[in-house]
């Protein structure tokens, strides 16, 4: 009897053995972490957790909202492949107004509503037809923890192809009204190049120097607007397009502290009228703001790839982490701007009190007059542009969508200061006018002219 019950015993043993197999043995959950196991972003880098605290590790929750579920999973390191589009991030920290949430068969889910309930009726919502969320598959994201100012958990994404994303406010900004503020700029920018180029009386040094600085600020708008809206994934490319934005706009600027330098200059000097053309003049000003120019943009890149904070370098190759200047190269951009504002508010007080302290004035010193307070216009906007283009770099969405606001309003406000507030110019284009068409009332030049315009009204016979 014995004998009979351990042979059965044994028979239905691996029955047995495979049946609590099966029940206990669950398919591990693929999970995508942008670092490895033991890193986080810390910046824009991957850093070890011994250096930071602890490391990061999925939380997962339904879709009902109920969490710290415990589900089997495998990390899979690295960014999403977007194929030749670019991933962008997402943010999730409190108050914030985009929320994270991995659910339990490795989909994460991604809330873009300002309130998003802990526990919302998922049936309900599909009735009601509301989009207040975007599932990614696994492989379209990646998923960290990330520490600079505060500390948050944050994902790359891959772009979804959906039909409605393009109704949300931020896809609106980023990808309609930023392409139109660039454009916006541009042309009246390039419309204040071609006036100080073909008007003859014009090109003089202020002139070149007002048009040099817009083409330089032709060049930093179509390269940002490149580098926001670009769908190629080559790191080079995009980190080319960066360098040339920064570069040209701190062009713009040197060339900027070069007209006031040479209002301050011809202020101070006892006699105005100096052996040396124009010409000249703009060859040695070009030397001073080409040389600065390039000499702090080819420092700035050197600086990026040998010097730029060795213990926040990536642990691993990420083509977007690649993408953007570092610190190091960063300050050595803007901090000379920086430096350049102040010397050109120096300008400013020590012109203005020698024109206080003046009771006379001739014929180029008030010509200087109108150049002195388009320097100061030209300064205040491009200073407070510049300003705004730096709060641009945070993750907060008012400031980008300031910066964008703002930069549609900087080519017409430098259009304005350049042509319409400076009555010689806007005298110019009506006798242009004028002369090419009698038709039109409002072109026509007015009787008073500047000083110097004289014998050029003489040429106008309506």
């Amino acid at each position: 009897m014995l004998l009979i019950i351990n042979i059965l015993t044994l028979l239905l043993y691996p029955c047995n053995a495979g049946i609590g197999k099966n029940v206990n043995a669950r398919p591990e959950v693929l999970v995508n972490k942008c670092c490895l196991e033991n890193d986080i972003y810390i910046g824009k880098y991957c850093k070890p957790v011994e250096f930071v605290g602890d490391k990061w590790s999925p939380l997962f929750t339904s879709e009902k909202g109920i969490s710290n579920l415990q589900v089997k999973h495998k990390f899979v390191f690295g960014l999403p492949d977007c194929g030749h589009t670019q991933p962008w991030p997402i943010y999730h920290y409190q108050n914030s107004t985009d929320k994270l949430r991995l659910l339990p068969n490795g989909v994460l889910r991604h809330y873009f509503d300002h309130q998003v309930p802990e526990e919302f009726d998922f049936e309900m919502e599909l009735i009601e037809g509301k989009n207040l969320y975007q599932d990614y598959e696994q492989g379209k994201y990646c998923m960290d923890k990330k520490k600079d100012e505060i500390q948050r958990e944050f994902a790359w994404v891959c772009p979804p192809d959906h039909k409605q994303m393009w109704t949300t406010n931020e896809f609106l900004m980023h990808n309609v009204v930023n392409p139109i503020s660039h454009g916006i700029t541009i042309i009246f920018l390039l419309m204040v190049a071609v006036i100080y180029f073909v008007m003859p009386t014009l090109r003089d040094l202020t002139g070149n120097i007002v048009t040099t600085m817009c083409m330089c600020l032709i060049v930093n708008q179509t390269a940002d607007l490149i580098r926001l809206l670009t769908v190629f994934k080559s790191h080079i490319s995009l980190f080319i397009t960066e360098t040339i934005c920064y570069i040209s706009l701190l062009g713009a600027f040197f060339w900027l502290n070069s007209l006031g330098y040479y209002i301050w200059r011809t202020f101070r000097s006892r006699n105005v009228f100096l052996r040396i053309t124009d010409g000249k003049k703009y060859c040695y000003y070009g030397s001073y703001a080409w040389s600065c120019t390039l000499i702090l943009g080819c420092l700035a890149v050197f600086a990026h790839f040998t010097m730029d904070y060795q213990d926040m370098k990536p642990t691993l190759n990420f083509d977007q982490q690649q993408e953007q200047i570092g610190s190091l190269g960063m300050i050595i951009f803007f901090v000379p701007i920086a430096f350049t504002v102040l010397v050109d508010v120096f300008f400013i007080a020590t012109t203005l009190k020698k024109i206080n302290r003046m009771h006379t004035y001739g014929r180029i010193h008030h010509k200087l007059r109108h150049s002195f307070r388009m320097f100061l216009l030209l300064l205040l906007t491009m200073t407070l542009c510049w300003l705004f283009f730096l709060s641009s770099f945070s993750k907060y969405e008012g400031l980008i969508n300031s910066h964008i606001i703002v930069n549609t309003f900087q080519g017409p406000t430098i259009f304005y200061i350049c042509v319409f507030n400076q009555k010689h110019v806007s005298y110019l284009l009506r006798k242009t006018c004028c002369y090419e068409n009698c038709i039109c009332p409002c072109c026509r030049p007015d009787r008073e002219q500047e000083w110097g315009d004289e014998m050029t009204a003489m040429h106008t016979q309506c």
